[in-house]
């Protein structure tokens, strides 16, 4: 004898019952898909391109290019375009207005970063054999150090959106050394003209130096290194930008608009 199962004539009301219980799911999940992509769609338009709001400010995205310190273009840059929240980026739009009566810029190095790409630096810095980039970007710290350290985090304030890694160049601008994979590195800390010539003022070391050197207050600077920091620090922090005192080109909106929200929208 044939047992009686969902689909026989006597089941026909908990058939009939179980694919509305499946409709009204699939109903809530779209609805609550689209909800979730409508609200994602409004905080992306909270995002500006940077040379919209100014044009004149000076790019040169390090992690769309392989001179970082992992040494590869970082996942989610894929054109070369900086993203900040619209506030971070009129509060620059001011910084600018200060300098360029002087032939000076601002030169941006990274600003909005996706939390994929911050996943990216994770995930090198646990690969202790790869040391490629080691002799330029942290030539005195060992690789294992660098959680302890605090140069590597799982989360980074970039990926809320108002922080900005930059420094300031003269104008005319001057030609930047190009860096090719494979080049031959020198040390972030030494002398301006012995490291990686980028065109901006003497700030005492490269970017994204991992050195105590980098360090804004660093006592072991020269005259003129402490004056170009002390020019980016308070024109930065006059138009509502704090300075994380480790790395004197790494800046965070004070009011930020998104304190708690860590974006994960790729640069494209």
């Amino acid at each position: 004898m044939m047992r009686n199962s969902i689909f026989s004539p006597k089941n026909t009301g908990f058939v009939t019952w179980s694919w509305s219980v499946c409709a009204v799911l699939v109903i809530f999940l779209s609805t609550n898909l689209g909800l979730a992509q409508e609200k994602e769609n409004k905080l992306q338009a909270a995002f500006v391109n940077v040379k919209d709001v100014t044009p004149s400010i000076v790019l040169d995205l390090r992690y769309l290019s392989e001179h970082n310190f992992v040494g590869k273009r970082i996942n989610g840059y894929h054109v070369e375009k900086c993203i900040l929240t619209r506030e971070a980026a009129v509060a620059l739009r001011k910084v600018q207005g200060e300098l360029v009566p002087f032939n000076l810029s601002l030169k941006i190095y990274d600003a909005y970063r996706p939390q994929r790409a911050v996943d990216h630096f994770v995930e090198w810095a646990k690969n202790l054999a790869d040391t490629s980039m080691k002799r330029e970007f942290y030539p005195t710290v060992e690789k294992k150090h660098l959680f302890r350290d605090g140069y590597i985090a799982s989360k980074s304030s970039h990926s809320r959106g108002s922080t900005v890694d930059l420094t300031i160049v003269s104008l005319p601008l001057k030609p930047e050394e190009k860096y090719a994979n494979g080049d031959s590195l020198c040390e972030c800390t030494r002398p301006a003209v012995q490291r990686f010539g980028d065109n901006s003022l003497d700030m005492g070391t490269g970017y994204d130096c991992f050195d105590t050197l980098s360090w804004t207050a660093d006592r072991n600077l020269t005259e003129n290194q402490r004056a170009n920091r002390l020019l980016l620090k308070t024109l930065m922090e006059k138009h509502g930008f704090k300075n994380y005192s480790k790395e004197w080109w790494h800046f965070t909106l004070q009011d930020e608009p998104f304190p708690d929200t860590y974006f994960d929208f790729v640069i494209e």
